[in-house]
């Protein structure tokens, strides 16, 4: 017996295939410039071993540690780049196109179901909320967002620092799970979601306010352009703008998101957890003891033109898939009847 649809006319197996496509979609299109970013860094101050540093797919940002003794790891690959796009013409031209895909596979593991969980759960969320909100439903879209967030990073946080243990120390699974058995007797259950308040104060309110002008601005410009269902220049603009928006205000969030992963993986592949304070505030406290206040608000412009097109891809390839199967399904509803009335 199959799925009946939801509400919004698709099932939420439909809302996985279409939010899974536009998850690979978003991070094919993404990665390579994120790439460049890490090649461009490594040239102007080489990783050492041990050195960690933040790796974006356009879906979910991922540590990286700089393996012991790997000098053929693609963020070390030798080459001279004067600028982003002299960056992406050599490393096409000298390694291959595909070098500028380099580190995705790992990373999608995580990030593509991560990404189904998130969507999928805000649209089954956001339309029971709907219904029970009343008058207020128009603010279904920000408890939506924030609880869906919430769900999608809670289930991956343990994989995360799992897959960061994995590649920073090169062990067997056999050796991980004996570590990961010693950490919970040790340190408790809540030693596998280590570093996950940091990613709930950026992604929570990231979502709530994404979701709420997302649906705002696409709303007003159906309005505006007088039409029913929002076209995939609707939704691009809609998901770029409210983006930038969540992107802007969070952007403190995310600076002590970083430098805490940062840190912690740090201490990690040295096996040195514990050692230093990485609570929010104490990271907080050293950005602000080092650089200023102005130090929270660091990278406003590489996270801007990075957050803002990943979001307008994803989100818009996600509308474009619901509006295809749910086409899809109106018009296999409404075949027999056609045909039973000739």
């Amino acid at each position: 017996m199959s799925a009946r649809p939801a509400s919004d006319g698709i099932t939420p197996l439909q809302q996985m295939v279409a939010s899974c496509s536009g998850a690979i979609l978003t991070s094919l299109l993404v990665t390579p410039l994120d790439v460049v970013k890490i090649r461009l860094q490594a040239q102007k101050n080489p990783f050492p071993k041990g050195k960690c540093f933040v790796y974006c797919n356009g879906l979910m940002d991922h540590i990286c540690v700089c393996e012991n003794g790997n000098s053929k790891a693609w963020y070390k690959a030798p080459g001279h780049f004067n600028g982003t796009l002299d960056a992406v013409i050599k490393i096409a031209r000298s390694e291959g196109v595909k070098a500028l895909w380099s580190g995705l596979p790992p990373t999608l593991v995580m990030a593509v179901p991560a990404t189904v969980i998130y969507f999928t759960c805000y649209d089954q969320l956001c339309a029971v909320l709907r219904v029970k909100m009343g008058d207020r439903a128009q603010e279904a879209p920000l408890l939506a967002g924030a609880i869906a967030r919430v769900g999608s990073a809670t289930v991956i946080s343990p994989l995360e620092l799992i897959r960061t243990k994995l590649q920073s120390q090169k062990q067997s699974y056999g050796e991980l799970t004996y570590c990961i058995r010693l950490a919970v007797q040790t340190e408790g259950w809540l030693s596998l979601w280590r570093g996950l308040g940091p990613t709930l104060l950026r992604d929570v309110p990231f979502s709530a306010m994404y979701w709420y002008n997302y649906e705002k601005s696409k709303s007003w410009l159906c309005e505006r352009y007088n039409t029913r269902d929002p076209t995939l220049t609707i939704t691009f603009i809609s998901g770029a703008l409210s983006g930038s928006i969540a992107s802007i205000v969070t952007l403190p969030f995310d600076v002590v998101k970083t430098r805490r992963q940062v840190e912690l993986g740090e201490l990690q592949a040295k096996n040195m957890l514990g050692q230093v304070s990485s609570s929010t505030f104490s990271v907080m406290s050293r950005i602000v003891a080092h650089d200023g206040f102005s130090g929270l608000f660091a990278g406003f412009f590489p996270r801007l033109i990075k957050v803002a097109p990943a979001c307008a891809i994803m989100i818009s390839t996600y509308e474009f898939g619901k509006a295809f199967f749910r086409k899809h399904n109106r018009e296999r509803i409404l075949g027999p009847l056609q045909t039973g009335d000739t």
